[in-house]
């Protein structure tokens, strides 16, 4: 929980990650080209008090996440949102087996949510059914840059990745996570375009798609994708630290974000260990909309609580202490929430 001013916040990072990108488990160049890409947004976007050194920032694991989020970085729950790379990383880059025992270690703190990948055909389909048990899933983060042998990306709208989000539906998994933002080298910048969205999303509209990033550099083409499906909903990693490097180009995508979207389908995400949440917090809460930005609306102490942590607590059903909530709201309609209602269910 975080206290300025009289009013305490609620906080949910809804976009964390443990990584090894150590030179032993580099599978080749890529892994070192990825981490090097990912170290330079941390070093060009980050308040010279919150640097990494480039060593502490290729493996952080569990103790220093549970001290960079819970005690230090007012963070009341947080959910994981993978990323393999299995083609750059022999052991993969995000940490499966240390994350989600860390998450049942720590379940009043920490949601695991797995992957697939459709080009895993059948093997795949029967491995999310695994997943989905074994991890008691609530959502997945898919990756449509991936490299995987000969190919460079997928489509959300692949008849393939249908299938799996069909079984993702069968076995209870609501919420959507897709990475649609700036390129990381050496991944295709066409494999995060966002076109894809738009189909899917009305195809299953008893699913959440939670845009993480919000498309960038393609927050106008995320924008009128969202705006006019309900079920489309934005994840503020990599947006948030522009707070800090550009405070009146993250007043343009949070003032788009609202005016497109509305208050109540945007997420607060750090995108650790890329940033720490702490100092993300922080400059939000008193951060405000400048003057001269007139088109856009002030952001309001319950538009800030809602994306710091109440809409995705409500998406994930975490439990909020009823000091912390907000008076229910004329929220945006979500899409219809039974699958029978979907348009294409039964494809």
């Amino acid at each position: 929980m975080y206290t300025k001013d009289g009013e305490n916040y609620f906080i949910v990072d809804a976009h964390v990650a443990l990584w090894d990108a150590r030179p032993e488990n580099q599978r080749n160049i890529h892994g070192k080209q990825f981490i090097d890409c990912f170290y330079d947004y941390h070093r060009n976007l980050s308040p010279e008090s919150e640097l990494w050194s480039y060593e502490d920032y290729l493996y952080q694991g569990g103790e220093r996440l549970l001290h960079d989020l819970f005690e230090v970085g007012y963070v009341d729950h947080a959910i994981f949102q993978p990323a393999n790379l299995w083609e750059f990383y022999h052991r993969g880059f995000g940490q499966t087996e240390e994350a989600s025992s860390l998450a049942a270690a720590h379940p009043d703190k920490l949601t695991y949510n797995h992957y697939f990948d459709p080009r895993d055909g059948e093997a795949g389909l029967d491995k999310l059914r695994e997943n989905a048990e074994r991890f008691g899933l609530k959502g997945v983060k898919l990756y449509t840059a991936e490299w995987h042998g000969d190919s460079r990306g997928w489509r959300l709208d692949d008849p393939w990745t249908y299938r799996y989000l069909e079984v993702a539906r069968e076995v209870g998994i609501r919420n959507i996570h897709i990475h649609k933002g700036p390129t990381i080298r050496p991944l295709d910048r066409d494999s995060f375009d966002v076109s894809d969205v738009d189909h899917v999303a009305t195809d299953f509209t008893d699913l959440n798609f939670v845009v993480e990033h919000v498309g960038l550099p393609r927050l106008e083409d995320f924008c009128w994708i969202a705006t006019q499906e309900p079920n489309v909903h934005g994840g503020l990693a990599v947006a948030m630290p522009f707070i800090h490097t550009r405070p009146r180009y993250f007043a343009q995508i949070i003032g788009e974000l609202v005016y497109w979207i509305g208050e109540d389908r945007i997420q607060f995400s750090s995108d650790y260990a890329l940033w720490t949440p702490r100092w993300l917090i922080e400059r939000f809460v008193d951060f405000q909309i400048p003057e001269d930005m007139s088109e856009y609306a002030p952001l309001t102490t319950a538009a800030k609580k809602k994306i710091l942590g109440l809409n995705a607590a409500k998406m994930y059903d975490i439990p909020v202490p009823a000091e912390l909530r907000l008076p229910e709201s004329d929220e945006t309609e979500t899409g219809p929430r039974e699958p029978e209602r979907a348009d294409l269910a039964s494809v």
